[in-house]
């Protein structure tokens, strides 16, 4: 709720936050994945549950690209269809920039958002190329058990595959 006061508040110190996709993705969705936004697919697996439909809070993974060499990722605010959706992210259109509320539209020929076009400010209308996608990452019960598993590991010095079982 800090990240949401501080981002609907207009200070000196805000207007000087330079953003890049990833860590604000993680701490405007909750879900704790480090490194390059291309990256965090692969490190969800097994600690985040994951798929190919949108659902408000998950977190859009694209795939990492010539022109997009550390992918991107974009938490969903709002589903609007089963081929439109509204995400928040950064370092997008503005260069280090929040863009809140941006059009994403399903460009895939299967419709699972495989690929996507995403709305570019600077043009104000969609972008033109589809940009490759390998899904969304979903916060929720699978992450709080595994870090309670953890936590539970720590406190009674296991490993968390003994407390898991």
């Amino acid at each position: 709720m800090l990240l949401m006061a501080a981002l609907s508040v207009p200070s000196a110190a805000n207007a000087q936050t330079f953003w890049q996709c990833a860590p604000f993705a993680r701490v405007f969705s909750g879900i704790q994945l480090f490194g390059a936004a291309g990256t965090w697919w692969n490190q969800a697996i097994g600690k985040y549950a994951q798929g190919s439909a949108p659902k408000a809070g998950s977190v859009l993974v694209f795939k990492a690209i010539g022109s997009m060499r550390s992918g991107h990722v974009a938490t969903v605010t709002q589903v609007i269809s089963d081929r439109i959706i509204k995400v928040t992210h950064a370092n997008w259109g503005v260069r280090g920039k929040v863009e809140r509320d941006v059009t994403v539209m399903d460009a895939s020929a299967k419709g699972d958002w495989s690929a996507v076009k995403v709305w570019y400010g600077p043009i104000h209308d969609m972008g033109i190329k589809a940009y490759p996608t390998y899904g969304f990452i979903y916060s929720g019960a699978k992450a709080v058990a595994k870090g309670a598993e953890a936590a539970a590991a720590k406190a009674l010095h296991y490993d968390a595959d003994t407390i898991s079982g």
